[in-house]
């Protein structure tokens, strides 16, 4: 694990363990210079302490970049989320972290888990202990509302209206908790998707894809919405290559290497997951000219919902949600002006750009404090 460590973080590396239920995971705690440890939690059979590690850093950036006072933070359990075990399994896990939580950590939701399993540990730990959780408890559901794919929607908004592009095509990869609200959110700004994808398949249309249907078929039948549409079908993959104004990677990290970036026709490349491009991936994207948003500038709206949702935990008001989404709106489009305009003034990766934004406030909270090396 030491090789996880730079002058950063991580500050703290979790790593539980219980024998009964066969549960596997860890808390990893990255920076909490500027608050404390704060972000969500993944539930896949494939997690691990370097993956849960990167996600943490990723976390760190993005509190500082969105200028809210919280600290670097994740949180991943190896299992399956659509094991009948799942609620055993969850329970055993956040057990295991009560000594973290919720002083040093608060539980949030990430790929695997839903608003009732933010229900789940509070009821476990506390209220306090996780955000997200069902109206019916006083929470505010932000995964449900689709506040990180809202955001990611006004990052493209205004990119592609810093490009001269008025009604822009739009490729998404995944029609998840994020992507799906991409798309609703891009309708309602007059913009239309040309491509989707799914763990089951892909589609594509140059005129634009139905999104009302697209959204109804998923209510229905989930992943597998793709099916209905098969005379739109196209090969699992290409969605990240096919002809538009912005393609959006918005399932997994690490879809995007350095060899495919000469296949992507999109003028704008917004990220929608995190870590989905490498360094090298970005700087190819630079040298072909192509516009890219980094991810925790354009998926940040999550955690100003967050933020929100972590001033209410002990409150019996929730968050007033309209406030919340102008919010996301005001802070995303404003935080990719800057990013964009930096990396165009300074002739750098627009990851570059943002990582100095957010690493000049959080070295600034670590020098007060007396953290840094200096």
């Amino acid at each position: 694990m030491f090789d996880l460590m730079d002058e950063w973080g991580p500050e703290k590396i979790v790593a539980v363990s219980d024998v009964r239920t066969g549960m596997r995971g860890v808390l990893v705690i990255d920076n909490t210079a500027r608050g404390m440890g704060k972000g969500g939690t993944r539930m896949q059979p494939s997690v691990s302490v370097t993956e849960v590690a990167r996600l943490a850093r990723v976390m760190t950036w993005k509190w500082a970049a969105t200028d809210l006072f919280y600290g670097g933070a994740k949180a991943g359990i190896a299992a399956d989320p659509n094991s009948p075990h799942k609620e055993e399994i969850l329970r055993s896990f956040v057990r295991a972290l009560r000594n973290e939580v919720p002083e040093e950590y608060v539980f949030g939701l990430d790929m695997g888990l839903t608003e009732n399993d933010a229900a789940v540990i509070n009821d476990e730990l506390g209220r306090g202990s996780a955000v997200g959780t069902p109206y019916e408890l006083g929470g505010m559901p932000y995964d449900q509302l689709g506040v990180t794919g809202y955001g990611v929607a006004e990052s493209i908004d205004a990119t592609v209206s810093r490009l001269g592009i008025k009604q822009a095509g739009v490729a998404i990869q995944g029609f998840g908790a994020v992507g799906h609200a991409v798309a609703r959110r891009l309708q309602d700004l007059g913009h239309h998707v040309v491509a989707i994808s799914t763990a089951e398949g892909a589609l594509a249309d140059p005129n634009g894809l139905d999104v009302d249907a697209l959204l109804a078929a998923r209510n229905l039948h989930g992943d597998a919405l793709v099916h209905e549409f098969a005379d739109r079908s196209i090969p699992v993959g290409d969605e990240l290559f096919v002809d538009a104004d912005v393609l959006v990677p918005a399932a997994m990290q690490d879809v995007l290497s350095v060899d495919d970036i000469e296949r992507v026709q999109a003028k704008a490349l917004v990220e929608g997951a995190n870590l989905p491009t490498s360094p090298e991936a970005q700087a190819a994207l630079l040298e072909r000219g192509i516009t890219v948003v980094p991810d925790f500038i354009a998926n940040a709206g999550g955690v100003v919902a967050a933020a929100f949702a972590m001033d209410a935990r002990t409150s019996a008001f929730r968050p007033d949600t309209d406030k919340v989404m102008a919010t996301v709106a005001e802070r995303i489009r404003e935080n990719t002006e800057t990013v964009l305009q930096a990396s165009t003034d300074r002739g750098i990766t627009s990851h570059e750009a943002a990582r100095t934004l957010a690493q000049e406030r959080v070295r600034k909270a670590m020098d007060l404090r007396g953290r840094s090396l200096t």
